[in-house]
């Protein structure tokens, strides 16, 4: 049977790698194991519907809506000129904006798309007109958008609770500390390599009174904004309300916001959105509910035990053993979106990372490094080839600045994150949300 698996699994990566979408993907995957595996359809069916009708998996296509609708209403823009009063007049300043602004989103919209559609039009070509590479500007926006799956709420940490039954708070906090040291780290590479950009131009300085005005106003102008994530997360870890009911008050605030304060929304942008973001929901769903299948299909064969007896064959040195985890997440995270490798590889390996003695709320922390990784690291990399569109750069250009961003700034925060889990369970030990 482990053969049928194995073939299973080929079938899988060639598909993906022909450029099938998704859901076909999973499902002839799973159409294999039906035809080939003696699994039963109708029960795998009846069991995948009774999972995907959970109220926590609301939340997903509502923080998607919530993002779609932020990324029109203005609250991108108006954290950008907010952030830009601290550090804007600092070489390689509007650089660091970014970063955070990519950070604010991300505590908002749970979403890597959302950064860089919301934060990229604006952004790159401010930075371009100020003398930054167009690369550079793009790589910098892109990189800096996969925030969007560590700084909570995120929807791949949504989702992970959900087939591990983990707590969700606890998943949300684990990513934070690896979430803001990326945020420290991107910061000062940005800091250092502009130094060598001869053609940056800084902001002019201005009177101390135009100054203090201008803080006045950006500041006021932001409040709405900036009030979004404190509502949101407050919301959540203060027990007011549930991840999913947070999601549904982000969509509801942030329409008004829009509307009547910012007044950068109407309703005819607002049904176009709605319309994008019920595509990108229809699609997400589909997937979820196959992948879900299939995931549920190898754990009935046994294919997470067959992984353990294979891992302590190899070696039993625990660090060796994460090494590897790490690897096969990355490879898993350069060929299929983060929802889909958390769906489908959290339930496999949560019995090896048990056997190991991880606690699962740290897993959900190297789960979501990795695979959020993914979402910047060919074949795959749907943020990356987003940001490409968006900023009208080749590929080329914006290799360089990518590959160091990832190297010196997100690869470090991987290892630091796996090796070092005190990164990932203080806060969730600090809220009492670790079970032991």
């Amino acid at each position: 049977m482990l053969t049928i698996v194995i073939l299973d699994v080929i079938l899988l990566v060639f598909l993906l790698f022909m450029n099938v979408p998704l859901p076909y993907c999973f499902g002839g995957a799973l159409l294999f194991m039906v035809l080939f595996g003696d699994v039963s359809m109708q029960s795998m069916m009846l069991w995948t519907f009774n999972q995907t009708i959970s109220p926590v998996l609301l939340a997903s296509p509502l923080f998607i809506l919530a993002g779609v609708v932020m990324g029109g209403n203005g609250v991108a823009k108006h954290l950008l000129n907010f952030t830009d009063i601290f550090v804007g007049r600092i070489k390689g300043g509007i650089g660091v904006v970014c970063v955070a602004t990519s950070a604010f989103i991300g505590a908002v919209s749970g979403s890597g798309f959302t950064g860089v559609a919301a934060t990229g039009p604006i952004m790159i070509p401010r930075m371009v007109k100020q003398g930054y590479p167009r690369g550079y500007a793009t790589g910098l926006v892109t990189v800096s958008s996969v925030l969007g799956l560590l700084i909570p709420p995120s929807v791949i940490m949504i989702l992970y609770g959900w087939v591990t039954n983990t707590s969700i708070l606890a998943a949300f906090l684990s990513t934070l500390g690896p979430g803001l040291l990326i945020v420290a780290l991107f910061s000062i590479i940005n800091l250092v390599w502009t130094r060598n950009f001869p053609n940056i131009q800084i902001e002019e300085s201005v009177t101390r009174p135009e100054k203090v005005r201008i803080i006045k106003k950006r500041s006021l102008l932001a409040f709405p904004a900036l009030l979004l994530p404190v509502i949101i997360l407050g919301g959540i870890y203060g027990g007011i309300f549930t991840p999913t009911e947070a999601a549904a008050i982000a969509t509801v605030v942030a329409l008004p916001i829009g509307f009547f304060i910012y007044k950068e929304l109407s309703a005819k942008q607002f049904f176009e959105l709605a319309e994008e973001s019920a595509t990108s929901v229809g699609a997400i769903m589909t997937m979820i509910f196959f992948t879900l299948m299939l995931s549920q299909t190898y754990v009935m064969m046994q294919v997470p035990q067959a992984i353990i007896d294979l891992f302590f064959g190899i070696t039993d040195n625990p660090i060796i053993m994460l090494l590897i985890i790490n690897i096969f997440l990355f490879l898993v995270g350069m060929i299929v979106n983060d929802a889909t490798g958390m769906i489908l590889v959290a339930p496999l390996l949560l019995p090896l990372i048990t056997e190991l003695g991880i606690d699962p709320v740290h897993f959900a922390a190297i789960m979501g490094v990795n695979l959020a990784m993914g979402g910047v690291t060919p074949p795959y990399a749907s943020i990356l080839y987003l940001g490409m569109r968006i900023g009208k750069c080749e590929f080329s250009e914006l290799l360089k600045p990518t590959l160091v961003f990832l190297l010196f700034g997100y690869l470090p925060v991987v290892f630091l994150t796996t090796f070092w889990p005190d990164l990932s369970l203080f806060l969730p030990g600090v809220f009492g949300l670790l079970e032991n």
